[in-house]
Formats: C-alpha cells, sequence, structure tokens
C-alpha cells in the first residue's frame, strides 16, 4: 500500500542479554523488548506466570467496605440488585455476580437498561426500578462511575450502591457506599488495566478469601476471560492471566449456557483462541445489547434446560446474523458518503450521520471506517432532535480528550483513548464538528495518518522451528498491549503462481534458502494479480496457526509486500 510505511529496528542490546538470560531466541527476545518488558524477572513472568502472582483484592480502595456491607445484606436477608452494562463485558460481569452472590445465600436480582432506548448509564429514574424491586441494595458493574445523580436519590430513599467500573470519572464522584475503580488515582491498585469484569472478579475472590467459594474460581476466570477479550482491554498484568488461564480449556466446559453457545460457535470440543472470542463468542453476546435484548444473553448462563440453552442459542446467533447485515449496509452507506464526497482528502477526523443508521452498530462501523482510512472516525445516528454517537481511534489522538474540549456541546459523553460515545443536540452538530476538525488538524500531521507495520523482528523462513514455534506460543494471547508479533522475511521467491481465494483473497507459496511456506493475504486479491511466479519478495507477516483433522497448520498471514529491485 503506498500509504503504508514499514518500521523496523535491528536487534537491540537489551534483546541480546534477555535472550542470553531466559535462554530464548534472540527474535522472542527483541518482541518482549518491543512491548517494554527488558527485566528477565518480569519477563519470565510474562512468559511463564502462574495465577498465583494475582495482586490481593484489598489493594484496591472501597474493597474492604464494599465486602462487609455485600456481607450485611446477605446476612440481614436484604435484596441485592445488580445494574449491568449491555455489552459483553457488562452482560458476564452481571452472570457472574449474580451467581456469586447467590452461592453465598443472596436474594439477588438483576437489571440492564434497554441500550435503543436508555443509552449508556445508570439514569436518576432508575430508582424507580430499585424501590420497585424492593431492593437496599444496588452494586454497578461495568458502568456508574459517573451516576451521580442516582447516588444522590438513592441516599435519599435509604438505599445503598456499591460501584463497581473501570471508566473515567466526571469531575465529581458518586457518593456510594463503596467505589471499586483501579483507574481512580487514589485506588492503591497496581493493575489500571482491568475490564469492568476484571473488577468484579477482584470482588468475588475478596469475597471468596472467607467462604467456601474459592474453587469457583477457575469457571469464574472463564467468564473473565471472554468479556476481557470483548471489551478489547489491554492484555498485560493480571488480564494476560486472566485471559490465559480462562482460555486454557473452555472448549470442554460443561457449563449449559456456556456449552450452548461455543456449540452455536463452532468451537465445541476445540481449543479456543483470542481470536474466536474477538469474532465469534464474543459479537453474538454483544448482538443481544446491540438489538436491544440483553436480557436474552444472561438468561443463557441461568438456564438449567438443554433444551432452553440451546434455544437462546440459536437466537443470539441469529440476532447476530442479523446484526452483521445491518452493519454491512451501515458500512457501505458510510464507505459511499467518503469517498463520493472525498472526504478522507479533506478531513483528518471522519464526522458522519444519518437518521437510518442503528445505534446498536455504529461503533463496530466506525471501528472498520477507522482501520480502512487510518484516522478517527465519529458516526452518528439521529433522533429525537439528538445526534447518538460512537467513535474510534488511532493510537496517535486519544479521542476522549477530543470530546473532553468539547464538552460544552455535549449532552453526555464517555469512553477512553480509543473509543467513545456521546450525545448532543442535533442543532449543535455544525459547530461540533467544526470544533473537532481545528483539534484535529493541530494534533495530526500527515505522517499520523499513514498506516504504519511495526516489524517486531527479521528473520529467515529456516529459523522457523518447532523450537522457536514453542518459545513463540509462550507469548501468547496475543491483543492490545501485546500485538501478534510481525515478521520481516527478505529476498522470498514467489514459488508458484499466486491464487485468488473466493473472489478477495491472495494465496502464495513462497520460498527461502529451501524452507516454504504458505501465505495468504487476507482482502488483497489484488496481490494474485500484481506479483508473478519467481519474483523476489520482501514479505511483512505474522504467523496464522489452524486446526484441521485434529492436526494444527500454520501459514503466513501477509501484511505488506515489497517488491524487490
Amino acid at each position: 500500500m503506498d500509504n503504508t510505511i514499514w518500521v523496523y529496528n535491528p536487534p537491540s542490546e537489551e534483546a541480546c542479554a534477555l535472550a542470553r538470560e531466559l535462554g530464548i531466541p534472540l527474535e522472542i527476545a527483541q518482541i518482549l523488548v518491543n512491548r517494554g518488558i527488558r527485566d528477565p524477572e518480569i519477563a519470565h513472568t510474562f512468559l511463564y506466570g502462574e495465577l498465583g502472582k494475582l495482586h490481593n483484592p484489598y489493594l484496591m480502595k472501597g474493597m474492604k467496605e464494599a465486602v462487609e456491607r455485600i456481607k450485611q445484606a446477605i446476612s440481614q436477608g436484604e435484596k441485592i440488585l445488580v445494574f449491568g452494562d449491555y455489552d459483553v463485558d457488562g452482560v458476564l460481569s452481571v452472570v457472574i455476580l449474580r451467581r456469586a452472590l447467590g452461592f453465598l445465600g443472596a436474594d439477588v436480582d438483576y437489571f440492564i437498561p434497554d441500550r435503543l432506548k436508555y443509552g449508556y448509564g445508570i439514569k436518576e429514574e432508575f430508582i424507580d426500578i430499585v424501590l420497585e424491586r424492593e431492593a437496599g441494595l444496588v452494586i454497578s458493574v461495568d458502568c456508574g462511575i459517573k451516576a451521580v445523580p442516582f447516588t444522590r436519590r438513592a441516599k435519599v430513599e435509604g438505599i445503598d450502591v456499591i460501584i463497581t467500573d473501570h471508566h473515567l470519572p466526571g469531575e465529581t464522584l458518586p457518593e456510594a457506599e463503596a467505589i471499586l475503580n483501579p483507574v481512580l488515582e487514589d485506588s492503591g491498585y497496581p493493575d489500571k488495566g482491568l475490564a469492568g469484569i476484571g473488577v468484579v472478579f477482584k470482588l468475588i475472590q475478596a469475597l471468596s478469601e472467607e467462604e467456601e467459594m474459592a474453587s469457583q474460581l477457575a469457571h469464574y476466570m472463564k467468564f473473565v476471560s471472554i468479556g476481557t477479550i470483548a471489551d478489547v482491554s489491554e492484555l498485560r498484568g493480571e488480564n494476560r492471566l486472566f485471559v490465559r488461564n480462562g482460555l486454557e480449556d473452555l472448549g470442554e466446559d460443561s457449563d449449559i449456557g456456556l456449552s450452548s453457545l461455543l456449540d452455536i460457535c463452532g468451537l465445541k470440543g476445540r481449543k479456543v483462541s483470542v481470536g474466536d472470542v474477538g469474532f465469534r463468542i464474543g459479537p453474538r453476546i454483544n448482538a443481544a445489547g446491540r438489538m436491544g435484548m440483553a436480557d436474552l444473553a444472561v438468561r443463557l448462563f441461568f438456564s438449567d434446560s438443554w433444551e432452553e440453552s440451546v434455544e437462546i442459542a440459536s437466537r443470539l446467533d441469529s440476532l447476530n446474523a442479523k446484526r452483521q447485515k445491518v452493519q454491512e449496509r451501515t458500512y457501505n452507506q458510510a464507505l459511499n458518503m467518503i469517498q463520493s464526497r472525498g472526504l478522507d482528502k479533506r478531513y483528518k477526523f471522519l464526522i458522519l450521520g444519518c437518521e437510518e443508521w442503528h445505534r446498536g452498530v455504529v461503533g463496530i462501523v466506525a471501528s472498520k471506517l477507522k482501520d480502512f482510512f487510518h484516522r478517527p472516525v465519529l458516526l452518528f445516528t439521529y433522533e429525537d432532535e439528538k445526534a447518538c454517537g460512537s467513535g474510534r481511534s488511532i493510537s496517535e489522538f486519544p479521542i476522549i480528550e477530543c470530546l473532553d474540549e468539547c464538552k460544552d456541546l455535549l449532552s453526555t459523553y464517555g469512553g477512553h483513548s480509543m473509543a467513545v460515545g456521546c450525545v448532543l443536540p442535533l442543532e449543535k452538530m455544525t459547530v461540533f464538528k467544526e470544533n473537532v476538525n481545528a483539534i484535529a488538524n493541530a494534533r495530526l500531521s500527515d505522517e499520523d495518518l499513514k498506516r504504519k507495520i511495526y516489524v517486531d523482528s527479521k528473520i529467515e523462513f529456516s529459523d522457523i522451528s518447532s523450537d522457536f514455534l514453542g518459545n513463540y506460543s509462550r507469548l501468547s494471547p496475543f491483543g492490545v498491549g501485546n500485538p501478534t508479533p510481525i515478521f520481516l522475511t527478505k529476498g522470498a521467491e514467489v514459488a508458484r503462481q499466486p491464487q485468488r481465494i473466493k473472489g478477495k483473497h491472495s494465496k502464495f507459496l513462497l520460498k527461502q534458502k529451501g524452507c516454504f511456506f504458505e501465505a495468504l493475504g487476507w482482502d488483497r486479491s489484488d496481490w494474485a494479480l500484481e506479483y508473478q511466479r519467481g519474483e523476489r519478495i520482501d514479505v511483512a507477516y505474522s504467523l496464522q496457526f489452524s486446526e484441521y483433522l485434529g492436526e494444527t497448520k500454520m501459514s503466513l498471514s501477509v501484511e505488506d509486500i515489497k517488491r524487490q529491485d
């Protein structure tokens, strides 16, 4: 791609020292250094870390108060109402907390607001639901850090609130009985990157220390791994331990709801990967919330009937298929709007809106457009004189900071550096666009808008041995904060004429110094026409593994190609 830059640095002295100290290939050591892992002890934990490395949950400010208040509610037979968000992180947080509290003997119920009706967050009027269900204690999961009006009214009504969240707070913290949020400056917790379900797991961990519940923690961790991956949390620290251990035997799980979901995803009895969760399991759970039926996903995991759970899993699959069609239509409409108007040539920040777009898919579409144009994208759906938007950004532009500077125009907003949601009056859209574009113009250079491939290590095909792959596997799971490594091999020969696959992909057989590998160019069918047998190329790629008839096959997933002169 003309707009693509390869960024590569030769092996460092730190990598050489790390390779000697740990007895690992230099290429693996360089990948660790590229991830900021230079200390041999930290590197060893990263490669071989066990669950014994989990932090004490009581390091998190508010944990003692939260545990004591929950135990009081249980001992007094007080009803507890769990408030959750409608995405995978929120739904599964509700599931594991409700299960854990039920195990402890609590009278526990839950509520997840309809995304399409209420949007994100805990609204003040939700107190009426608490009163209606006669709950004395509310516990929020994956939301609530900005629920100041809700907690204020709860206090008036004599209702206590415990907040568990991982989002950034507003200017004022809610008046809650306890707030568990690792991103707060005074939280005291060493791991700031937990997903919402990770925070809930720490609460369950604290509750289990004095109860006969420790044996359940491994099962809860399976849900934590799914929620953490689906929320695109950084796979470092505890998140890495959660995901690595949670995925260990996920495909063999006997939980009725989880087993039914794995079956509909075609993953039953298989080794489940981060990609499987991100592209197969997560979207089916998410589809319920995106289409305004989050309660359906929760019901799946509390069903004690195989017949019912299979029926619910099938409905989630159908909802996901429906969501995919709506998403594809929206993406094509947005892409056409951008390209036909030349918006990517005129603006560094793409902002689009349409009355027809579904609020549940604009975030996913924004993410795809962000990847395609390599610039921040914010998509809106217009309804009732309001613009409801979801945005995604590139690493060079923290999008939440941009919204912070435009907050006077917004009715509500939230998120983090890479993803945001917001609502504003439709009449303010023109001014909002002008302000955002001014900020983007000032902070984004033309270089920032070029796609970059960060090559981790140069390698010869002959070095990709079984021993190398064994060390490579220790680097997984891959995701945000620990991206899939990119390798560079120079002077590979196209050993046979490339083929087009399904009209949109390309397939190569590459040879270098007597070693052959199959290589695939996803969504790059043009490569099959551009390159000829016998040509010499430099190729940037990641390693791709697939299972067929019980055997694991490795191929190269090509990121980019440069023709050698």
